[in-house]
């Protein structure tokens, strides 16, 4: 069956205005499946080596997984939600081994060599589907001003500026199981895209502009346009920023 596309991608990081890294973002081709992908977008949280610890446990824990997935026999969505589940369990260790407060967010996809994609959140990294310049479907963070917009308590305007826009309501090695949020795209089309960011990236933008910028820019332009126009948005102040960006391009 012809899927009537081509996959290009990009990865991005960078590390804003902080004084170290603690984002992860990794986009893997399975090692013996071909048109099979995975990508993740890690925020790590708590201090220098806290954040990094929980982020960099996030993707050795995608690695595994991904390495031992079969698409013919596996489920992708119950491998993503292990993912996040096993991530958690692990970095809630190395809280109690390290006494230092670990935490962090997971966005995550897998691609099958059907077109199928599934994906799975915890936090306030987010994932974004668009056909050309249209916004399809995006992740609703676990975050208090998430739930303070839905109550109706402030406006979209409003949250993007809110004070308390960091506090997250679950993540990977908070105190509570982490909330999973899935969903299913069950076939990827011409003149899809997909963009996986943490907060960093995705604060300094309206889904209009990035609609915007995915539809007019090849993978590789648009990553590096995102994380320029996001440090000079954040005028000195940024947070470290990662994403991962694919485009489905008609053949």
């Amino acid at each position: 069956m012809s899927i009537g596309y081509r996959m290009t991608a990009a990865t991005g990081i960078h590390k804003g205005d902080r004084d170290y890294q603690q984002d992860q973002v990794a986009l893997l081709a399975h090692p013996h499946v071909n048109g099979c992908v995975m990508g993740i977008v890690a925020d790590g949280m708590g201090g220098l080596s806290g954040g990094r610890k929980a982020s960099n446990q996030v993707l050795m824990t995608a690695k595994q997984l991904f390495e031992r997935y079969d698409p013919t026999t596996d489920d992708a969505t119950s491998v993503l939600k292990q993912l996040v589940m096993e991530a958690h369990v692990v970095i809630k260790l190395i809280a109690v081994s390290s006494e230092e407060q670990p935490h962090s967010t997971i966005a995550a996809f897998l691609i099958n060599p059907g077109g199928d994609c599934h994906w799975a959140h915890t936090g306030d990294s987010r994932l974004y589907h668009f056909n050309a310049n249209k916004l399809v479907k995006r992740t609703l963070d676990h975050s208090l001003v998430q739930k303070m917009l839905e109550r109706g308590e402030i406006t979209e305007e409003e949250a993007n500026t809110h004070p308390k826009a960091n506090i997250l309501t679950g993540c990977a090695g908070s105190a509570e199981n982490p909330p999973i949020d899935t969903h299913l795209i069950s076939q990827m089309r011409p003149d899809d895209s997909l963009l996986v960011c943490s907060d960093g990236v995705w604060h300094y933008f309206s889904d209009k502009e990035l609609a915007s910028v995915m539809s007019t820019l090849s993978a590789r332009d648009a990553s590096e346009f995102l994380i320029s126009k996001a440090r000079s948005r954040a005028h000195g102040r940024g947070d470290n920023l990662s994403l991962i960006i694919i485009k489905f391009e008609p053949l």
